[in-house]
């Protein structure tokens, strides 16, 4: 099977996850020769980057691991401290919660509550940091002398808890797990992990009563200039919220996981995310926490952060107001499949592509040009051919092979999409049906 869907770099094997002062995880290499078919999906090697580090929340006392400008943010392990609030918006109108049955909690008679704002333009953030703050825990990774800290939120009554895979990704050897819910602290374990998508989800052991569950927000009717919360631990500083807006949608973020297998592409490969982006400061250790609406409904899982590093990669930067989160919708596929059976399908479309620029009309349209076509899959069902060169899914502008991996991997298997394509100098439309992505041998 074709491995080229990722970078592999050399890694410390003393320290397999990173060590703030240790040296900066090295760039990737570029694959040689033409690209093959990934079973991801579209892959190309990495575009040249804009000055500055796209960084992704890791968790605690662990470096950065960076690829194509992007890496994972931690925060260290460390008391709770008291609430921290910052109003970016003052209070206008009445505001109330209500309760109800939530949708995503199966037990029966369990409810979660959602907060009512009186101004949905003008929102009372306090209101909705109480309400959202019952459904957001902290999560301690430990292993021997070291730690790792990061975010999680409550999904169901039952104690199943998302957060970042890269957050957990060290549980599997030896490593303990535990949840902090006030000032209790609680074992779990993990149910199931989804590198290529950097989600998880962990088990309470022994749950506790009146736990809250997350109400989820339709992430397809999120609006550039919705006002947010990220919700986190950031620091180890448990409850701490920050305000913002929806600064972008649809936003192509690659990140690298590290592994101690190269050859594993779930456990080593880039990770790819169609991702909300998010004025809303998020920093070391809110990894997996809420981004949520004016509602209390939970839009995304917080996941990275852009910062300015000057070329210094032994440290880690804070936020600069550039955040990324994992849409609330891809979320809860990926979430319902590890509950059920541990393990994520993805859908895949059987191309490999480059980036491209197309003329069209007289005008320069940039694009995913289809290199190849696997056999028997969505594509050549679809009648995509070599040479075509993508330019939307289903009217989100796809303008890199990065984006349209991205797009892919955020769709569902048997989704039906449809593609605008430029061929032989016009547009034409090709819907396509996704498939599932082969077994990766995990």
């Amino acid at each position: 099977m074709s491995n080229d869907f990722f970078w592999s770099g050399q890694h410390d094997g003393s320290n397999p996850h990173g060590d703030a002062s240790g040296p900066a995880s090295p760039q990737p290499s570029q694959p040689q020769g033409p690209y093959q078919a990934s079973p991801w999906g579209p892959q190309e090697p990495p575009r040249p980057q804009p000055t500055g580090t796209l960084t992704q929340p890791r968790r605690g006392r662990r470096g950065l691991a960076t690829i194509a400008a992007v890496a994972v943010i931690a925060g260290g392990i460390g008391g709770g401290t008291g609430f921290a609030l910052d109003r970016a918006l003052n209070p206008a109108a009445t505001s109330t919660v209500s309760s109800g049955t939530g949708p995503n909690d199966t037990a029966s008679g369990s409810t979660v509550t959602k907060v009512v704002q009186g101004n949905t333009s003008n929102p009372d953030w306090s209101v909705t940091a109480s309400n959202v703050s019952k459904s957001v825990v902290s999560i301690i990774v430990q292993s021997g002398q070291s730690g790792d800290e990061g975010t999680g939120v409550l999904l169901n009554s039952q104690g199943d808890i998302v957060t970042n895979n890269h957050v957990v990704s060290g549980a599997g050897s030896g490593a303990s797990v535990h949840v902090q819910i006030g000032n209790e602290t609680l074992n779990a374990t993990v149910v199931g992990t989804d590198a290529s998508t950097d989600l998880a989800v962990i088990k309470i052991a022994s749950v506790p009563s009146g736990l809250q569950p997350i109400t989820f927000a339709d992430s397809s009717s999120v609006k550039v200039g919705d006002p947010v919360m990220a919700v986190g631990n950031p620091l180890g500083l448990s409850d701490t919220v920050t305000t913002g807006i929806v600064s972008a949608l649809n936003r192509p973020v690659v990140t690298q996981q590290v592994s101690s297998s190269a050859t594993d592409i779930t456990g080593s490969g880039a990770v790819y995310t169609s991702a909300i982006q998010t004025s809303a400061p998020i920093n070391p250790g809110n990894s997996g926490g809420a981004l949520v609406n004016a509602n209390g409904e939970l839009v995304g899982i917080n996941s990275s952060i852009a910062s300015l590093s000057g070329g210094n990669q032994s440290g880690q930067s804070g936020s600069i107001g550039i955040g990324f989160a994992i849409p609330s919708n891809q979320v809860k596929y990926i979430t319902d499949q590890l509950i059920s059976t541990g393990k994520a399908e993805h859908a895949y479309l059987g191309i490999s592509t480059t980036d491209a620029a197309v003329q069209v009309g007289g005008a320069t349209i940039q694009g995913a040009k289809v290199a190849s076509v696997v056999q028997g899959t969505a594509a050549e069902s679809a009648g995509l051919k070599a040479g075509d060169v993508i330019t939307q899914m289903n009217g989100v502008t796809i303008d890199s092979s990065n984006s349209l991996v991205a797009a892919v991997r955020g769709a569902k298997v048997d989704e039906k999409v449809t593609f605008k394509v430029v061929r032989n100098g016009s547009f034409t439309t090709v819907q396509a049906t996704l498939g599932k992505a082969p077994a990766t041998g995990r």
